[in-house]
């Protein structure tokens, strides 16, 4: 007996008797309960440093890792293996850094939602962390069982919520489609039943919503320069990124869906004046110029911060219209950035269309060609660049002429001149951080060209993210409550 224990001993400390560490793999299942129907489409794992369930989005400048695979009508129940062959961000999974890790499956449904990892309605497992070895760590098994919720918008006395169902996109989409808004009433709202308001429509940048109106709230947005104004902040996100609020043959008539249907709603509901204005940064920069100059008999002025690229010249430093342009590499082959910090790149064009790639739909170049490109033929928006090569289709770049507002302007300026005095205003930092001041200063260029009374000015020092201070905020109050006052003196 002592004999057989010692042998048995021996045998378990020797590694040669152990079972060979496999690889590290992950075998998916999903339950009827979260999804009741085959699934196909695009299926993730995440590994993340932080808890979240599900996990959101991607940080652009410091994305963590991530596998995806596309399933076509994967059954509730069937397992589906992740392992070293299946498409990896940034790295292949064996190249994964051993260590903890926040792990998730998620469905991306495509309901609707702009993230493709947390949008309302996508399947997802539970959030679990494990110690992960790429080399040794075997099966692991996910089961996807819960979906993802709504976040819900809780009414306060001054923040209501908007939310009808537009006809226009429900066509255009095929299936019920909303329009929303966070509306910030001024104190005197609810004391005042007989007065009416004007009112500012914001548009935040890419990534926010109409929950930026309890910010706005809190920092008192209604009180412009002492006049009082309702505030508007509009939810621009759909499943395919930032809409701008641009009709497009992608994302559908959501300009027009805004301008017919939710402010004659809203303004009714809240007793707008008529007199309205927009306002908006980054790619809510561009909404609010491009809504200015689409509608100008709708909009009595925009103030623009730190707009997308106003001229594609110089889309974040590509010339889309020139011969032979790269999306990947500048005329000295070298790689081309796409956004800097202290004046040294920190993002290239190459590695974040990858991500992009990986991702699948919602990113922010995605984004771009969802509004200013055709449809194609396989019903997804034609691509500007090549994803291998980085190559610009010409053709696809002359689509783009359409949404190119310096083109815009300078092609209708005889009619849209006289309906734009005194309306435009966009502030851009001279170091922006994606390169958009380019594209400003050529816009300023083309303005002044035209004999516009139109400010395009250009903040020493200042970036994407400091442009907008108390000091530029209050200067955009005072101006909006000028041209306030100027309205109002005209419609009397």
């Amino acid at each position: 007996m002592r004999h057989f224990l010692a042998l048995a001993f021996v045998c378990l400390a020797n590694p040669s008797f152990a079972a060979e560490p496999k690889p590290l793999e992950f075998k998916l299942t999903f339950d009827k309960t979260a999804c009741d129907t085959p699934f196909t489409g695009r299926v993730y794992v995440t590994f993340r440093a932080n808890n979240a369930s599900p996990p959101v989005g991607l940080n652009w400048f410091k994305p963590e890792p991530g596998l995806a695979k596309d399933v076509k009508d994967w059954k509730p129940g069937d397992p589906l293996v992740f392992d070293a062959k299946t498409v990896a961000y940034p790295a292949p999974l064996a190249d994964l850094k051993p260590g903890k890790y926040y792990v998730c499956a998620i469905m991306d449904r495509d309901l609707g939602g702009i993230d493709f990892l947390s949008s309302p309605g996508n399947t997802h497992s539970k959030t679990v962390q494990l110690e992960l070895d790429p080399q040794s760590s075997g099966t692991v098994e996910l089961k996807l069982d819960q979906v993802a919720r709504a976040r819900d918008f809780k009414d306060t006395e001054i923040v209501k919520l908007v939310d009808i169902e537009s006809k226009l996109l429900t066509t255009f989409h095929k299936k019920p489609t909303h329009v929303r808004a966070g509306v910030v009433l001024p104190p005197s709202f609810a004391k005042e039943p007989n007065r009416k308001y004007p009112v500012v429509y914001e548009i935040t940048g890419f990534g926010g919503n109409h929950f930026a109106a309890f910010n706005s709230a809190a920092r008192k947005a209604w009180d412009v320069n002492g006049t009082e104004m309702i505030w508007v902040v509009l939810d621009a996100n759909c499943r395919l990124g930032h809409h701008v609020f641009a009709d497009s043959a992608n994302n559908g008539p959501v300009g027009k869906s805004l301008v017919e249907e939710l402010i004659p709603h809203l303004e009714k509901t809240y007793r707008g004046s008529g007199v309205r204005f927009a306002t908006g940064h980054s790619s809510g920069g561009w909404s609010s110029l491009w809504l200015q100059v689409t509608y100008p008999d709708t909009f009595a002025g925009c103030w623009s911060t730190a707009p997308d690229p106003v001229d594609f010249r110089d889309f974040q430093l590509i010339d889309i219209y020139a011969n032979g342009a790269n999306a990947f590499a500048d005329a000295n082959e070298k790689p081309r950035p796409l956004a800097r910090m202290n004046g040294k790149p920190v993002l290239f064009f190459k590695p974040f269309s990858d991500m992009e790639g990986y991702m699948n739909r919602g990113g922010q170049l995605g984004s771009f060609e969802a509004v200013f490109s055709l449809r194609g033929a396989d019903g997804k928006p034609q691509r500007l660049w090549d994803r291998k090569t980085g190559a610009i289709d010409l053709k696809v770049a002359k689509a783009w002429e359409n949404y190119d507002i310096r083109l815009v302007l300078e092609r209708n300026w005889k009619t849209l001149g006289p309906k734009l005095t005194g309306k435009i205003h966009v502030y851009m930092g001279d170091e922006d951080t994606f390169y958009l001041d380019g594209p400003a200063r050529l816009l300023k260029k083309s303005l002044a060209d035209l004999a516009s009374d139109a400010v395009v000015e250009m903040f020493p020092k200042r970036n994407h993210g400091n442009l907008v201070d108390a000091a530029l905020r209050k200067r955009m109050n005072e101006e909006m409550a000028a041209a306030n006052r100027k309205t109002e003196k005209t419609d009397r």
